[in-house]
């Protein structure tokens, strides 16, 4: 019988730097994320790092930003888990990319869209010589501290139309 062994791995990131973490099941993933990417903001700054799965079992890299694509490789070999995704951003949001990258036919699932600070939890199975990781989920952010107010309520309807994302 093989072993398991739950895990926490913390995403290595600037404070208010976007990142989105999914999963998908191709080695032709990275490009086609690229492209949604690009495709989504012309002017965005991204890095992408795809982890495979089978075969050479390589991280796989695109991106136009270099420290961008270096910081989605380092985190993709933190978390280490096979067919997962992450792509780290500037001058965009993830609601600007994340409808054209769930579209893309390879992609899976999305486990999260955000800047907040955030841990990946890992199952690590061991069977022999054979070693697999995958993702059971993510602790995006905080504990909540209550339910808003009015005064938050209505700090929060300002934000959204200061920002511009509400009329």
């Amino acid at each position: 019988m093989g072993d398991m062994e739950l895990k926490t791995v913390k995403i290595e990131k600037p404070e208010d730097m976007n990142f989105i973490l999914g999963q998908t099941h191709f080695i032709k993933s990275v490009e086609d994320l690229y492209e949604a990417m690009v495709n989504s903001v012309p002017n965005a700054k991204f890095g992408i790092a795809f982890c495979e799965a089978s075969g050479s079992c390589k991280i796989r890299s695109e991106g136009n930003d270099s420290d961008l694509k270096k910081l989605a490789e380092k985190n993709a070999a933190n978390i280490g888990a096979g067919h997962t995704f992450i792509i780290f951003m500037k001058d965009c949001f993830p609601l600007n990319v994340l409808n054209s990258i769930k579209n893309i036919p390879e992609v899976c699932s999305i486990y999260c869209a955000t800047a907040n600070p955030t841990k990946v939890v890992i199952a690590e199975s061991k069977l022999g010589n054979e070693i697999g990781r995958g993702i059971l989920g993510v602790i995006d952010g905080f504990v909540p501290k209550g339910v808003e107010n009015k005064e938050e309520i209505a700090w929060r309807k300002k934000f959204l139309r200061d920002i511009g994302y509400k009329l």
